[in-house]
């Protein structure tokens, strides 16, 4: 499986590359997550985490390809890349399940970035055995709602929570 995609956005042209997170993408990742709005970290972190300690960015940056996989998706701009959007999964209990994330940067969304880190993701957590993708979303997230439905996974509420739902994917 390639792991590293360029895509051109359209109508913009721009250059759109979706590649495996490394350690060394820290500052990348620590920007993009400062750079979010506030609704889009309420809807990415379940609440009001306003910046992220640097041991939690680092251990964003750090996956194993195996019970943890992250892509990011980045522009180059002026020769500087910049982190435009990420999907990552990390394991829960069960050996072929994973918990699955995306974000897209507030001005790039509606733009099908989601979708492409998803499609990526997905991929990569087949060629490497996992069966189910989950996630738990607040049921007010459109976005989340949107891109579940086009990605085929189905929803139920959450019982412990009546705000939040969760999304399924069997693959």
């Amino acid at each position: 499986m390639k792991t590293t995609t360029s895509v051109q956005l359209q109508p913009s042209g721009i250059t759109l590359t979706i590649r495996p997170i490394r350690v060394t993408d820290i500052e990348l990742e620590s920007k993009f997550i400062k750079n979010m709005s506030a609704e889009s970290k309420h809807y990415r972190f379940l609440g009001g985490i306003n910046e992220l300690s640097p041991k939690m960015i680092k251990r964003f940056c750090e996956v194993d390809w195996n019970h943890t996989m992250a892509f990011i998706a980045c522009i180059k701009q002026d020769g500087i890349e910049i982190e435009v959007g990420v999907s990552r999964y990390a394991p829960n209990s069960q050996e072929d399940t994973r918990e699955i994330a995306i974000t897209v940067a507030d001005d790039w969304q509606h733009l099908g970035i989601g979708i492409l880190l998803a499609e990526k993701t997905i991929e990569f957590a087949k060629s490497h055995g996992i069966k189910k993708l989950y996630s738990i979303d607040f049921a007010d997230n459109n976005a989340m709602r949107h891109l579940a439905k086009d990605l085929g996974m189905t929803s139920k509420q959450d019982s412990e929570d009546m705000h939040q739902v969760i999304y399924s994917l069997d693959l």
